[in-house]
């Protein structure tokens, strides 16, 4: 049952509640546009995103923000798209370099990525049919930013390691106690 004054959403898989601030939504113009004449990150209508708060983004399922970032966020679509960095390649190659990604999967983040522009799907006329994916140019956009990800990952690895031991040795110490 939801509290007055708070909103809900999931964080990993879990319900949880957080502290809604009271501020109606938004009521943008058929163009997507707040009062203010700034675009909304969101679908036009009704839209009480415009601070980017990430809480709403849990609990809005039809926000656009919260759909693409559930989509490029998924393993599977970021090792796509690191394989097609550069070259295109068919099926069967993706389906051989990406350890544990059964068929179905590969075809669903597929045709994902393709409905959402990231990944072209070029299918050639022979017998049989030869189909490679190739990214798109907003694909290679996306492709930058996940690699500057990587390397922000690459370079602070020793410091979230650390950080991760000393939270173990604490919460080990709190739970022996």
């Amino acid at each position: 049952m939801k509290s007055p004054g708070y909103s809900e959403g999931t964080v990993d898989g879990a319900r949880v509640e957080a502290a809604a601030e009271e501020r109606p939504p938004v009521v943008l113009d058929p163009g997507g546009h707040g009062p203010d004449g700034a675009a909304c990150p969101s679908a036009p209508a009704v839209c009480a995103c415009p601070d980017a708060d990430p809480f709403q983004w849990d609990t809005r399922e039809d926000c656009e923000v919260r759909q693409i970032l559930d989509r490029i966020a998924d393993k599977w679509s970021l090792l796509v798209i690191a394989l097609l960095d550069g070259r295109t390649m068919r099926f069967t190659q993706l389906r051989r370099e990406i350890d544990g990604i059964s068929q179905r999967m590969l075809t669903v983040t597929l045709r994902q990525l393709e409905r959402d522009g990231l990944v072209l799907r070029t299918v050639y006329p022979v017998v049989p049919p030869r189909v490679e994916y190739a990214l798109t140019s907003l694909g290679r956009t996306l492709h930058e930013t996940v690699h500057a990800l990587v390397e922000w990952t690459e370079a602070n690895r020793h410091e979230v390691a650390a950080a991760r031991e000393a939270y173990d040795g604490r919460t080990a110490a709190r739970d022996g106690e």
